[in-house]
């Protein structure tokens, strides 16, 4: 069994709570798939504040240089139905 508890529920972050609130899971199966791809997505690519608002895998090698976007295209990937959008420059 999944405990829901265990889901990020730091400071003024509620997008964990969010996204069981806005998704109608259908089985265990279901929750699972949801569950772990919101997981990569919150330790993967979401800014943390305790990081200086990078995400954990800029930690270390620190914040990227700033960019002109209006000199890049952006692309936008959508996640879990829309809730969570990821953005990247597109090569």
């Amino acid at each position: 069994m999944i405990d829901v508890g265990d889901l990020p529920q730091s400071g003024g972050d509620r997008s964990g709570r969010e996204l069981l609130d806005r998704t109608l899971i259908l089985n265990e199966r279901h929750l699972r798939r949801t569950l772990t791809r919101y997981l990569e997505h919150y330790n993967g690519h979401r800014p943390h504040r305790a990081l200086s608002q990078l995400c954990p895998s800029q930690a270390e090698a620190g914040p990227p240089r700033p960019i002109n976007l209006a000199e890049h295209h952006v692309h936008r990937t959508a996640l879990l139905g829309g809730l969570i959008n990821e953005y990247q420059i597109a090569s």
